[in-house]
């Protein structure tokens, strides 16, 4: 089942809406790397990630992984690991998913520029926490906690992001 982002924050699921925090660079169709964008389009939701140190098996309908320490996203698209999840110490540019604060407590990776992958096309397109002010991530959708286990245990299989 599908919700439906609108550029103007908000996600709509089953009837009800929630608040949501987008790319700092706006909603884009034309997504790049570094644009802090969301991309506009049908994001599936392929799996969750959490910190299980700090919260319970988020319930949902994709397989759940619990994350670690050395967990990281690579986001240097020169190389062949681009926009995949990654054990680290890594050599390229890339982002840790074990974070000091609460963001990616609940990781929905979703289904962006990843079938195929293609260099520049953008990266680390995530459904996560949203910090309690709202600021606009790098290009992610972010919920309220509890707006996301809703979400989630919902039964959302895609994100419809409009443009």
């Amino acid at each position: 089942m599908e919700a439906v982002v609108h550029a103007d924050g908000r996600l709509v699921f089953k009837g009800q809406v929630f608040r949501c925090a987008l790319g700092r660079g706006g909603v884009r169709a034309d997504k790049e790397e570094g644009d802090g964008a969301t991309p506009v389009g049908v994001l599936p939701l392929r799996r969750v990630f959490y910190r299980a140190d700090r919260v319970a098996i988020p319930a949902c309908s994709v397989p759940r992984e619990a994350l670690a320490p050395y967990d990281g996203w690579c986001d240097d698209p020169t190389r062949r690991e681009y926009n995949t999840h990654i054990r680290l110490p890594h050599s390229a540019r890339h982002e840790e998913l074990w974070r000091r604060d609460a963001v990616y407590d609940v990781i929905g990776v979703l289904g962006w520029n990843d079938e195929p992958v293609v260099r520049r096309r953008g990266s680390a397109i995530f459904l996560h926490i949203a910090r309690p002010d709202y600021a606009p991530t790098d290009g992610c959708v972010a919920l309220a906690p509890g707006d996301l286990a809703a979400v989630l245990s919902g039964g959302v299989s895609a994100l419809r992001v409009l443009g």
